[in-house]
Formats: C-alpha cells, sequence, structure tokens
C-alpha cells in the first residue's frame, strides 16, 4: 500500500508519497496563501492529491493530512488552528467531498509523534509521547504505532493543562497553562510582562541578564512539573521532544535534572531526547496516519 501525506501548514502546504515499504518516492511544496481563504486552501489540498495521483496511479493508497488545530466532535468542523481561516470550516467534509475518497486528518502534534514512533528517536517504543515545543506547546500519545486521540481528540493536550492557578490568563480561558512558561511564545510573553522588552525565547534562554535568569528558572521549573505530571498519568516509554526550543541543549541536562526532581518515584528511568526526524515529522507522521 502506498502512503500520501499532506502536511498542512500555515506557509506552506507539503505533499509526500511513501512506497509500500515507507520509502520516499515524491516530495513537493506549495504556498499556502491563506489570505485567500477557505475555499482556496481546500481546492490547493485537492490540486495537491491528484497530483500525487498523477505519480502512483490507481495502486492502492491511504491518504492522511496534518494540521495545526483539530476537528470537533461535538460539530465537525476545524477548531484551534493558527491558519485562522480553517477555524469553524468543515474542513474534512468539504475535502472528502471534492476528492470523492475517505481522508485521516490529525493535529500536527499527532503527526510529529506518529513519524517519531515510526521512524525516528521513538522507534521500537511501545508507548511514545511526542512534545511540540515551539510558537505553542502541544503533544501526541502513540501506543503501538497508533495515535491515542481520546473521546474528546485531547489526547497529548498537556499544552494546556493547568501547572499554577494564580498564573496568567491564556487565551484558551484557564489560568497558568504549561504553554504560557514553556513555549516560545510563553517565554516571551513573560520577558515581556517583566522588562517591557519583546525578544525572541532562544535569545532568553540563552541570555545570562538577572531577568533572563529569572525566566529561565520558571522555564526549568515548569517543564519539569509539567512532564512529571505526564509521566504520572502514562509513563511512556520514552518522551521525544521537538519543536524549535527542541534544540535548547540545556533541557537534556537541566531540564531532564526538574522531571526528575518532581516525578512520582524515586528515580527517573524514562529517555527524554531529541527528535530525529526534524522538518519532515509532520508530512510524515500524516502519511503513516493515513486511511
Amino acid at each position: 500500500m502506498f502512503k500520501i501525506g499532506i502536511d498542512l501548514g500555515g506557509t506552506k502546504i507539503e505533499t509526500i508519497i511513501l512506497n509500500p515499504d515507507g520509502l520516499e518516492i515524491y516530495r513537493n511544496r506549495v504556498l499556502t496563501l491563506q489570505e485567500r481563504g477557505y475555499a482556496a486552501i481546500v481546492n490547493t489540498l485537492a490540486e495537491c492529491y491528484s497530483n500525487a495521483l498523477t505519480v502512483i496511479g490507481d495502486k492502492p493508497h491511504t491518504f492522511g493530512i496534518g494540521t495545526p488545530g483539530s476537528i470537533s466532535g461535538k460539530t465537525g468542523l476545524m477548531k484551534n488552528s493558527n491558519t485562522v481561516c480553517l477555524n469553524g470550516k468543515p474542513l474534512h467534509k468539504d475535502l472528502q467531498k471534492l476528492i470523492n475518497r475517505p481522508v485521516a486528518i490529525e493535529n500536527d502534534a499527532n503527526c510529529f509523534a506518529m513519524a517519531e514512533a515510526k521512524i525516528g528517536a521513538g522507534k521500537d517504543h511501545a508507548v511514545v509521547f511526542g512534545v511540540i515545543m515551539g510558537t505553542g506547546c502541544g503533544g501526541g500519545i502513540v501506543i503501538r504505532q497508533h495515535v491515542l486521540n481520546g473521546l474528546q481528540s485531547l489526547g497529548g493536550e498537556w499544552g494546556h493543562m493547568t501547572i499554577d492557578p494564580n498564573g496568567p490568563k491564556c487565551y484558551c480561558g484557564k489560568n497558568g497553562c504549561v504553554e504560557l512558561y514553556i513555549s516560545g511564545s510563553g517565554i516571551s510573553n513573560r520577558y515581556f510582562d517583566l522588562t517591557g522588552k519583546r525578544l525572541p525565547a532562544i535569545h532568553i534562554l540563552e541570555s545570562e541578564l538577572p531577568e533572563a535568569l529569572e525566566i529561565k528558572e520558571l522555564f526549568f521549573e515548569q517543564f519539569g512539573r509539567a512532564l512529571s505530571n505526564v509521566i504520572s498519568v502514562i509513563d511512556p516509554d520514552i518522551i521525544v521532544l521537538g519543536g524549535g526550543l527542541s534544540n535548547y541543549v540545556p533541557l537534556y541536562t537541566q531540564g531532564v535534572e526538574r522531571v526528575a526532581k518532581y516525578v512520582f518515584s524515586d528515580e527517573l528511568v524514562t529517555p527524554i531526547v531529541k527528535h530525529k526526524t526534524g522538518d519532515s515529522a509532520g508530512v510524515l507522521g500524516a502519511a503513516w496516519i493515513g486511511i
């Protein structure tokens, strides 16, 4: 069975085809051009799928799409997507009607976790928790190479666990969410609240200025608390970090030490490692979750 995957991002739409042995035989990128609106994106997705079919013809295949945000189980409409023109729209229904076949749609964190479980750092591990620490903070759980969505499609959504009820307000409506402390935007916002200055998160984490050190200390503490809570609930075989902040090397020393500090055990044995699939995780995961 061939596998077609599409990664629908805010700036680009990437398509990949894997042959029955899991080897890449086709890859293509086009601009998302979300300013043209929802209908244009749906048509572009259909066109990308059609172009992929010219490569494999009528051979049996699966098809999956990864996108920021998810489909509401209540309404069937997209929600929480930073490609905002998708929110409130029946993407799944409209695309399936346009291409006349079923398609699986998963959020980008689930696709990341699937890619890492299949061919990345989580390969050969039964339970993989994949983390995206980028502009936002997401996660996905893969058990024996199947995504765990949950009844409300909330599986792995650790970014909106409350770890400080008295903390700042999150856009989701709650206070003190994980995302507010350990995502790129969260770190930048905390620094702005403290100094009135706006800097990229990685610059803040690498700075030795007193105000930056305060933010960094909070970052490590909340990283430790948050991941220790995840370990207490699902006790994964491995945790794989992705997103821009996963390149911050002290995460794998000082960060892991904070997890060990808070984990409900006399030792931390859970490997916490950097991803291996890189920027290809989204589109590879989309191919692997296809139907």
